[in-house]
């Protein structure tokens, strides 16, 4: 294990899970764009959190937003609703999706 100080500008990397796949998530990079690179079929469409193609549920862990309004009612944000595509991870998490 590296005890070393991280540098601030340094991304966080935590793991996201769907189902029984797993793929890096990168603080620096969008969910769909870390689930996507690790070979997890995710729909998507719009890729700025209007079109709610890639609504997904929020099992387990955290996210920030990209926007102030991610095009998520309040009442979806507290059932675990995300939109994956302007997401960043702050935890490890796992994800339930449309038909995956």
């Amino acid at each position: 294990m590296n005890n070393a100080p991280q540098a601030p500008d340094t991304p966080l990397l935590f793991i996201a899970r769907v189902g029984d796949a797993q793929c890096d998530a990168m603080t620096d990079q969008t969910l769909l764009q870390s689930l996507e690179q690790g070979g997890i079929d995710w729909p998507s469409s719009c890729r700025n959190g209007t079109c709610r193609t890639c609504l997904g549920q929020l099992l387990e862990g955290s996210v920030r937003y990209a926007v102030d309004w991610p095009g998520l009612s309040a009442e979806e944000k507290a059932e675990g609703c995300v939109l994956p595509c302007v997401a960043f991870p702050l935890s490890d998490l796992v994800l339930e999706g449309p038909g995956i």
